[in-house]
């Protein structure tokens, strides 16, 4: 097995490949020219934005671990450049030079609308309209078209590993004027890891799963973990389901989450 994997410097990447190499596994990483890779992962110069520089980036690649993405930017077409036509460019080299390879891509589950009145599940219409989200919808429906051998992780809330991103969060939801007792249902790095190992196997093949712990968590708890601020507020609140989706499949396909609430990765020193 030889794994290619896209997006190896990012949030994710950085987090996911040392635990791939732990598990002994052979990872390349597609990096920009001029950087590198991370100790142990050998560097395959290449941009998913440049179709040209895929040319033998996937020569002897048996699975395609695609982590790249843009989210955190107000440029909406760069992120649908990079979310949408990046994955594209991936999808037609993956095709040209290991169309056998198991295609297995990161998505989110903020793809899902509201009023669902339940956490989301995987056949739930994916309607969202925000930028990001919207992108990773589209990108979605090219792998399930692509005839490919794919899967597809919708992620919760990510956090762990001293990434910062969960002392975030109180500053976003405000941002969005979301309800303190609004939750989130998230995914600790470890278990993303968990995740992508049991994709690798082909447990997943031919599915898209939510990729969440076993607890989503207020806004409020959050912010209290954190040791961030949030408005309190006593109105009623409108929606309880947006932010939560239903794990239920993933675990029918052998996935337990080593991490299983943000309380025990507190309690462990995992934040």
């Amino acid at each position: 097995m030889t794994i290619l994997v896209t997006g190896a410097t990012g949030l994710v990447g950085t987090r996911l490949l040392p635990r791939l190499i732990d598990a002994g596994l052979d990872c390349r990483a597609l990096v920009r020219p001029g950087k590198s890779a991370p100790d142990g992962v050998a560097p395959v110069e290449g941009d998913i934005l440049d179709p040209g520089s895929l040319d033998g980036a996937l020569d002897g690649v048996t699975d395609v671990v695609h982590l790249a993405a843009l989210f955190r930017t107000q440029d909406t077409d760069a992120i649908h450049r990079t979310n949408v036509e990046g994955t594209r460019n991936l999808i037609a080299a993956t095709k040209a030079q290991a169309p056998q390879a198991r295609f297995t891509m990161a998505s989110t589950g903020l793809v899902y609308g509201s009023g669902l009145n339940r956490p989301a599940r995987e056949d739930d219409p994916a309607t969202a309209d925000l930028p990001y989200p919207a992108s990773k919808i589209l990108a979605e429906t090219d792998l399930k078209a692509s005839g490919l051998n794919w899967s597809i992780l919708r992620f919760g809330f990510v956090y762990g590993d001293k990434d910062g991103h969960l002392e975030s969060a109180p500053g976003l939801m405000a941002n969005w004027k979301w309800h303190p007792a609004q939750a989130l249902s998230l995914i600790h790095h470890r278990d993303i890891a968990t995740a992508v190992k049991l994709a690798l196997t082909g447990a997943i093949d031919g599915h898209t799963v939510n990729v969440v712990d076993e607890a989503p968590t207020s806004i409020y708890e959050i912010a209290q973990i954190v040791g961030a601020p949030y408005e309190p507020s006593a109105e009623p609140l409108n929606d309880p389901w947006t932010g939560r989706a239903d794990g239920t499949l993933l675990r029918t396909l052998g996935f337990t989450p080593t991490v299983p609430t943000v309380y025990q990765a507190q309690r462990d020193g995992l934040l």
